[in-house]
């Protein structure tokens, strides 16, 4: 090994070393050798030690990319299946070289950190020397990096095939790698791999194109009439006048100029399509409506291809943007079409166990398995159920909420069973139909469940049995058809053991358990304050967007009231900025006065100085000075200072203060 080892570093060495050379003259790999040494400063006879990202770095990485995440996500676990059982794992990457997403094997787990391939992970050709991914982001096409065509000596056992992934605008996202620790030594082994990643990265692409233009009609061309639908190498999106308004990465390198560059060449961007592929406005609207690439001869294109082309009508309207859904009242019932499918997966950005969460959901929803959503008060438990019902089979029945502690005990029974005409004085002439005869055939989610009395958890556990209610004043039974989800900020496991609550109904309701971590420890809080933001604005009507530093401030705050309080603070923000801006100072006092500002706090806690006239008394030569001693921490600064939180930011504002880290 030794030997191996040392030859390794002597090819290098002489490869890197020769400023002109005959032999390997355009080899990639020859040219990378000679970048790391050149350029980087790399040293082939020193092996660089894998390189993890801490979790808050790795953190914003993913956070630029989350909704490309989700696309990418599903098709690497789709690849992962075909590959896994051949010892290969999977990454993604983004732009810098950073491994955003990750999948291996558990039991090589500690075998795949130590050799980089891993979550966090930098193989940048800077870092890492010549590697798959490091190398692919600079040559941009798909290659395999076979054991000693990598620089560091270190990587040798290594086989790694990368493909370059491309935005829809052209610009590059990132890397889909497929690594081994072992391989056979032969080249020509790694053959069907390569293919495999460059169709998946193309399918991932692909995914990604399509979400990216749900809302315009998209032209797919192939090769094949029979496989055009599903799988063309070229797709245009068009508006309704038949103008190119996105190309996908065949699209550009077949169309875009004569260099075969995804982002150079001719602008495709504005022109009509009928220009380009000979397909004019009406004929791609017919073949919307329902004209298929079986039914036609083709096309030639001004390039003398010969195409069948398929159209992909918008999936979309533009006025379907998904909105989050209001809060239903006491029996009230949501009826009708559904949100749209990617309602459950935006609950989450990048958080791991979100994700999780998501991902078991799914494929609990539709099994009769009662679920019982555990949480901190407003950390989204209506949402996630409601998110669920629409992307279960009972997505056109009703959803019906009911907040078991909200309800008055001398109503929650006729309430939630109904009763006949006569029942009771006070009563409807006809009788009422209770909530849980209204949800009949959709979703019965039964908000702080906790809380139900006891008397009454009996008369619901027969309901959740017999699967029939017996309203108030009746004789015979209901049959009701439920899909039964509950939620509680509450201990059950404690109040069955002081007697509160039933252990028979906790077992009942328990049939999976979904757990939704607080906002304060999310990974994805960024994505949820930029989400959030975003449907506020529109919900105002406004367009405005966040500042580095009131982003900053937003993403200090520890959230005691979770989602709901952030939706609170951005609608607060949104209504509150000036210029399109939202700036620190349009946020709301509670954000601004610290990480514990919580009700108590608030209530006690009073500025020294009034926040009105500290602008006037401290100057920027004095605060830049206590910035600097408390190590730009605001919060001791403005403690030594004897002002609030907010006065400080609202100067820093006025006197153009930036800290270093957002410079």
């Amino acid at each position: 090994m030794r030997n191996a080892l040392s030859s390794h570093i002597d090819n290098v060495i002489s490869v890197g070393l020769q400023p002109s050379r005959s032999e390997g003259k355009g080899n990639l790999f020859y040219d990378s050798w000679t970048r790391c040494m050149r350029q980087h400063g790399l040293d082939p006879a020193r092996p660089t030690p894998a390189r993890i990202l801490p979790s808050g770095q790795l953190r914003e990485h993913q956070q630029r990319m989350e909704s490309f995440l989700r696309v990418a996500r599903a098709g690497m676990e789709e690849m992962y299946r075909r590959v896994a059982d051949l010892g290969y794992m999977l990454l993604l990457t983004d732009a810098d070289g950073i491994a955003v997403d990750y999948i291996g094997n558990p039991a090589s787990e500690q075998q795949l950190k130590a050799a980089g391939l891993y979550l966090g992970a930098d193989w940048n050709e800077a870092h890492a020397g010549t590697c798959g991914v490091g190398t692919c982001l600079i040559e941009q096409v798909p290659i395999t990096c076979h054991q000693t065509e990598h620089f560091d000596a270190t990587h040798i056992a290594l086989t790694c095939t990368s493909s370059p992934l491309f935005a829809p605008d052209g610009q590059l996202l990132g890397v889909l790698d497929v690594s081994a620790l072992h391989s056979p030594e032969a080249r020509e082994s790694q053959h069907l791999v390569f293919h495999l990643t460059s169709m998946y990265a193309q399918m991932i692409e692909d995914a990604n194109f399509l979400r990216a233009f749900a809302r315009h009609g998209v032209l797919r061309l192939g090769k094949s009439c029979g496989l055009v639908e599903v799988s063309g190498e070229v797709m245009f999106a068009f508006d309704e006048e038949g103008c190119i308004v996105g190309a996908n990465t065949g699209a550009r390198r077949r169309f875009g100029g004569s260099n075969g560059s995804c982002t150079s060449g001719i602008e495709l961007v504005g022109r009509a399509l009928d220009e380009v592929v000979g397909l004019g406005v009406d004929s791609l609207w017919a073949m919307a409506r329902g004209g298929t690439a079986k039914e036609m001869s083709g096309l030639w294109t001004q390039l003398q291809e010969h195409y069948y082309p398929a159209v992909i009508a918008p999936r979309l309207r533009p006025q379907a943007a998904v909105r989050p859904q209001p809060s239903i009242d006491l029996g009230a019932r949501s009826e009708g079409s559904a949100p749209a499918a990617t309602a459950l997966d935006a609950i989450g950005g990048g958080d791991a166990q979100i994700r999780d969460l998501i991902d078991r959901s799914k494929r609990l929803v539709d099994h009769g398995v009662s679920l019982l959503v555990l949480g901190e008060t407003g950390s989204g438990k209506e949402v996630l159920a409601r998110a669920l019902h629409a992307h279960s089979r009972r997505r056109d029945k009703p959803f019906v909420a009911v907040n078991c502690a909200s309800i008055p005990d001398s109503l929650i029974e006729s309430e939630l069973f109904g009763y006949t005409a006569g029942s009771f004085t006070g009563g409807r002439a006809k009788g009422a139909k209770g909530l849980i005869l209204q949800a009949d055939g959709g979703t019965l989610f039964l908000d702080e469940i906790g809380d139900m009395p006891l008397h009454l958890q009996t008369r619901l556990l027969r309901v959740l049995s017999e699967q029939e209610v017996l309203p108030i004043g009746a004789e015979r039974p209901v049959p009701v058809q439920l899909n039964v989800m509950a939620a509680t900020h509450r201990d059950l496991c404690d109040r069955v053991l002081d007697g509160s609550f039933r252990e028979d109904l906790y077992y009942r309701l328990s049939g999976a358990v979904l757990q939704l971590p607080p906002l304060r420890v999310r990974a994805d809080l960024g994505y949820l304050i930029e989400r959030l933001c975003a449907e506020e604005a529109e919900r105002l009507g406004r367009d405005v967007t966040l500042s580095g530093p009131a982003l900053q401030a937003l993403m200090r705050h520890d959230w005691p009231g979770n989602v709901r309080e952030l939706r609170n603070a951005m609608r607060y923000a949104v209504a509150m900025s000036r210029d399109g801006l939202i700036a620190v100072d349009d946020l709301p006092v509670q954000v601004l006065r610290g990480t514990q500002a919580g009700p108590a706090r608030l209530a006690l806690e009073r500025p020294a100085v009034p926040a009105g006239d500290a602008g006037h008394e401290l100057g920027s030569t004095r605060l830049l000075s206590a910035l600097k001693q408390h190590k730009w921490n605001v919060t001791a600064a403005a403690q030594a200072l004897g002002i609030c939180r907010a006065t400080v930011y609202r100067q820093m504002k006025r006197h153009d203060i930036t800290p270093p880290h957002l410079l």
